[in-house]
């Protein structure tokens, strides 16, 4: 299907020749912007991802999301033909986005050295667990583990704790899309760009992230660890989630001396004893258990009128049917309803974050394996695939 793309990305071609999560989530992210992202699955099975998660009458969910925007070609890599027409989508390509093993890698000539050869100019994301030197296997949670952050997460006499989703590989797929506008920055004003490899590990972005665990190790010789719903570096005195009368959870947190005045106040605790940042840390327990008292004594709806008229920063902890129902979502413009060919009208996340002189949007939900196999090879690359399509390569 022709369609004119839209979004500051409009007329970036990319190809990925990634599955899962982590690849493809840096392909969506330039996709969202109106990159030409070419998904690569191999013919009859396609993406592992297309048959994750939760389904709804036989048909998987997670891919609508995951693979929208996006065109699906099939090509079998295993066979030499097909990865001819791997080097010609390279090529074709501005960016080029892998997760294979490095080993399996050089064997199909889909490394830096080969797409350097193919396309001097183009920008090559490699992803993988350890490193393009390391032959290992890695998925997302081994990253989250290696990285520190499932070390700080949990409560301090529990076990350490993942995060309820993808979080290795989603950080990583949002850092891979950083790293690949950084390159693409410096082609169109370096005139003697020679394309460009960003080795990226799985664990490499959440380290990146917790930007304090490495210098106070090194210089007090302390190990952060777990607690629970405050911080082990917290910005100021007040971080916690407390339970209402209700019974729901609600956050409450500070980032400022001010802040944490805001709390004392609300509390009728003397100010004078929290004048000072010092006064404050030496007191944080106390105002953790006043406040946690305070929160079970009111509902919910009251906490948080209370909270808003003292400036005070809160947040009842949301479900997936709360953000559906939240005002500031709608106001945002942050849910958007998207016609499927499958499921009909589904609604996800819109086009973030929000450009507005050219906003992306999304046009697709993720495409029926091999949907784009006509245009992508027949008009794109101008190739003779009928040969091609009888074997089963494509």
């Amino acid at each position: 299907m022709a369609f004119e793309q839209r979004g500051q990305l409009r007329g970036l071609k990319v190809v990925e020749f990634a599955h899962v999560v982590a690849g493809p989530l840096a392909g969506s992210m330039l996709a969202d912007q109106g990159a030409d992202v070419v998904h690569v699955e191999p013919p009859g099975s396609g993406d592992a991802a297309r048959s994750m998660g939760p389904t709804r009458d036989g048909t998987p969910l997670w891919f609508k999301v995951a693979g929208r925007n996006k065109r699906s070609v099939t090509l079998d890599l295993h066979d030499p033909d097909g990865r001819q027409v791997a080097h010609r989508l390279v090529a074709w390509a501005d960016v080029v986005i892998v997760t294979l093993r490095p080993g399996r890698l050089r064997a199909w000539e889909l490394d830096w050295k080969a797409v350097h050869r193919i396309n001097p100019q183009a920008v090559l994301l490699q992803i993988s667990g350890f490193g393009a030197q390391n032959d290992a296997p890695g998925f997302g949670k081994v990253g989250e583990a290696r990285s520190g952050v499932v070390h700080l997460t949990g409560f301090p006499d529990g076990p350490p704790v993942h995060t309820g989703f993808s979080h290795g590989d989603a950080v990583t797929g949002l850092m891979g899309a950083y790293a690949v506008l950084a390159a693409l920055h410096r082609r169109a004003h370096d005139p003697e760009f020679d394309g460009e490899w960003i080795d990226l590990a799985l664990f490499e972005p959440l380290f990146r992230l917790v930007e304090w665990q490495i210098i106070t190790h090194d210089q007090l010789g302390a190990i952060p660890g777990r607690s629970g719903n405050q911080l082990a570096v917290a910005p100021a005195a007040v971080i916690n989630t407390y339970l209402s009368g209700d019974g729901d959870w609600i956050t409450v947190t500070s980032a400022t001396l001010r802040s944490v005045l805001n709390v004392v106040r609300l509390l009728g605790l003397p100010e004078d004893d929290f004048a000072t940042t010092r006064q404050q840390l030496a007191g944080k327990e106390q105002l953790d258990q006043a406040l946690s008292t305070w929160v079970a004594e009111r509902g919910t709806a009251e906490c948080l009128r209370a909270f808003e008229a003292a400036d005070v920063v809160a947040s009842r902890v949301f479900t997936a049917e709360d953000i559906l129902t939240d005002p500031v979502y709608a106001e945002r413009g942050d849910i958007v309803t998207v016609d499927d060919a499958d499921l009909g009208p589904v609604r996800m996340q819109a086009v973030i974050p929000h450009f507005h002189q050219a906003p992306g949007h999304i046009w697709r939900t993720g495409p029926a394996l091999g949907q784009d196999n006509d245009l992508v090879y027949r008009q794109w690359l101008e190739l003779d695939v009928d040969d091609l399509e009888k074997r089963g390569v494509i």
